[in-house]
Formats: C-alpha cells, structure tokens, sequence
C-alpha cells in the first residue's frame, strides 16, 4: 500500500510584510486542494491536518497555530470543521515533518486524505534582533556551553580557525567550518562553492515565485559582500516569509478520482526521518542515514534519482549533500557539481526551483515547498525550468536544527510517477 501525492502548490517565497498567516495559508492550502481535483466551492474531504510552523510565537500566538492559521478556511467551508489539526516543529525541516504526519496517517488507514502545510513569517520588520533569535532557538539555548565548547575543540583538531560572531548566526560558523576541512581535506574550491550558487541563482532566475530571479556568474557570487570564508552573500539563504501545502491520499481514495486526477498523482515511495548527534567531522552525517533508510525503504538507489531537491542552506551544504545521498563519492561533490551534472541540463539537475539560496527559506514551509516542485517537474508542469528527459523519481532532502556538525532531524522523501 503506497501514500499518493493529489496536490500541491505554495505562495511565493519572499517578504511578505503586508500578509499575515491566514493570508498565506489561504493561499498555499486553496491552491493545494485545487491542484488535487476538490471543488473550489466545496468541503474538501480532509480527514486530518498537519500544520507546521517555527515562528508564530514571535507574532503573539505561541499555542493552537495551525487552528488559527487556518480558522478561514474551516470558516469558508474549504475544510471539515472537525478535521485534527496537529501542530508540528522541527527547525528546517518542520514542512518535512508535516509531510511525514500526512504519509503516516495514509498509511496506518486514518485518513483517506491529510493535508500538510507549513507556514512561515520570518521577517519582523521592527525587530532585527527578534528577527535574528528565531534562527538561534535552531540550537540549544539551554546548554550553549557545550556546543562552544565541541566546535572550538573539534576546529583546534582539524587545525582551523573557529571564530564565531554574536551578530552572525552561528550556523554560518559551521557551514563555513565544514567547508574549510572539506577544502583542506580534499581540496575543493571555493570556485567549485560558487559554481553551486551560480546554478542554483540560474535556476532561480527561472521561477516566477523564487526570492531572487537574477542570474549569477561564479565571479559574482565570489565578489559578493564576504560572510565568513568562504562563504559569500550569494551562497547563502536569505530571510523569506510564505507557505506550501500537500495533500496526501490513500490508494483507495485515489481510485474514486477522476482519470485526470489519477494520472497526475505521485506516489510516495518513502519518507523517512533520522535524528542528528554530536559526530566527528568525518563521521556520516544525519542526512546520509536518512537517505539509506529511504533508498531501502524504497527498493531504490542514488543512480534511480533523477532530479532532487536539496537543502541549500549554504551552496556547501548541497556539496556536502550531493555526497551523503550518494551522488559523487565522498570528497568530489565540488567537481560533481562545476563540471554541470546538477545544472537543468546535467545528468542529475538539483534545486530546479533555486533552492534555498535563490528560491528562499520560510522555515516551516521550505520542505513543503520542494514537494511542490518535484510535483511540478515529475508531472512536467514547470515551464521554463523543467528537467529534461522526462523524469520519473525525485527526492527531497530537508534537514533543520543542529546538533554538533549534524542537523537535529534530517527527512529525505523519495516520489514517483506511476507507470
């Protein structure tokens, strides 16, 4: 028995300041629910919801968010009035959890049809500070002693500098720490970083609801405003506001849709969930453990994938990634990456939407947000941007938090369509 991706869509990514959470999620569920083939002026047959966000509190609203967010749809008649409504965190990859909620409800037979949204408003336009501690509560705020104390250590072993700033989120520091022994270590490039971003700001140059639609040459991202070495501005997500939402159905659900519903459905082949740990640099990741939990779920392996999307948090980061899901062997995810295999032309293209970097992060809505794209692309929807060659499996990766060099949950979703 399999879970089926009905519908997706998501609200443009960006700053949103003059829309409030109802707006967004009007938006993305509204548009969601449509996409799945549910009549616009009905109820549609939703049978539980997953809501997830990271920074409502910051807007008064600390508890029931999901039930708030969402109070004009139910008011409207779009959704059941008593449809559960459970509200989900998890950093970054708080859509990603959402998904999981909808897929396990499918699966385990208590809902024909769950719904995942993810809504986010980052951008306190009066606050900075505010602004900045809602990406600080993404690691422990309870015992900061301990990761000071692991990351300058680990740095002292590895012989590099570790130097973080009170004003710099200090995920940059470990992005930036990571990739400087991946540079030591196997001798990538800072070119080879860019050339991630220069791609991932093309591609984003081709998505109408991308933050940044302007392309990038390597040069430029290189001689973009300095972050801390060797990261750059441009290789790096910027503050976005927005919302995605997925509808999520049972096979037998499915089999009562009309054929033109049936046939644009995607089947979920796994999502699965893995936990971070504090880990030597050189250790596995958490993205790579929830990677071969789902290739095995699924009967599937890296060289089945055609197309992903990946969590870009920096342009380092989807190198780093590249590895872990086993698209380069470890170490050459810079040369697998400047030599094109991840552009819209290459072998495997990664982050058709812009990724985080061009496409923008509202926290609780990203991992939702590459659902809607992998939809676009596997269904042959996306326009412009769409991979060629016809692809059939796509994965996601969409990790948040962190724990030491890992994030805190990393969840990889592998779709198909159907022959």
């Amino acid at each position: 028995m399999h879970a089926y991706i009905l519908g997706t869509a998501s609200t443009a990514f960006r700053r949103h300041p003059d829309r409030d959470f109802r707006d967004l999620a009007d938006e993305a569920v509204g548009g969601a629910l449509e996409d799945a083939g549910f009549a616009p002026d009905a109820e549609a047959p939703v049978d539980a919801v997953h809501f997830g966000n990271c920074a409502m509190h910051a807007w008064g609203q600390a508890n029931i968010r999901g039930q708030v967010a969402l109070a004009n749809l139910v008011r409207d008649g779009r959704l059941p009035a008593h449809a559960p409504i459970t509200n989900v965190e998890g950093g970054c990859a708080t859509g990603s959890l959402a998904l999981l909620g909808a897929v396990r409800d499918v699966l385990a037979g208590q809902a024909q049809v769950a719904l995942a949204v993810g809504v986010e408003k980052v951008l306190l336009p009066d606050d900075p500070v505010g602004t900045f501690q809602l990406f600080a509560g993404g690691i422990d705020q309870r015992d900061p002693q301990r990761w000071q104390t692991f990351f300058a250590a680990e740095a002292e072993r590895l012989g590099l500098g570790w130097s973080p700033h009170p004003q710099r989120i200090v995920f940059l520091d470990v992005h930036a720490l990571q990739a400087a022994w991946h540079m030591k270590t196997f001798g990538t490039t800072a070119e080879q970083i860019a050339a991630v971003a220069a791609k991932n700001h093309d591609h984003g140059a081709l998505n109408p609801k991308a933050q940044y639609q302007v392309a990038m040459s390597v040069e430029q991202v290189l001689a973009d405003k300095p972050v801390v070495g060797p990261l750059t501005r441009s290789m790096c997500s910027p503050i976005s506001d927005g919302a995605a939402a997925v509808v999520v159905c049972s096979e037998a659900h499915l089999r009562t849709c009309a054929p033109e519903v049936q046939a644009r459905a995607l089947r979920v082949r796994a999502a699965t969930l893995a936990g971070g740990a504090y880990r030597p640099m050189e250790a596995p990741s958490v993205a790579h453990r929830a990677a071969q939990m789902a290739y095995a779920a699924a009967g599937l392996g890296p060289a089945d994938v055609d197309l992903a999307e990946l969590h870009d948090a920096t342009a380092f980061c989807e190198i780093l990634h590249t590895e872990a899901l086993g698209f380069c062997p470890p170490g050459e995810g810079g040369p697998y990456a400047a030599g094109g295999a991840t552009r819209q032309s290459g072998a495997r293209p990664i982050n058709l939407s812009g990724g985080l970097a061009s496409k923008g992060h509202p926290l609780g809505a990203t991992g939702l947000g590459m659902i809607d794209e992998l939809a676009l692309q596997l269904r042959g929807e996306a326009g412009p941007r769409q991979a060629p060659h016809a692809p059939r499996v796509a994965l996601a990766l969409n990790a948040g938090g962190l724990i030491g060099f890992d994030e805190a949950l990393a969840a990889v979703t592998l779709l198909d369509r159907p022959a």
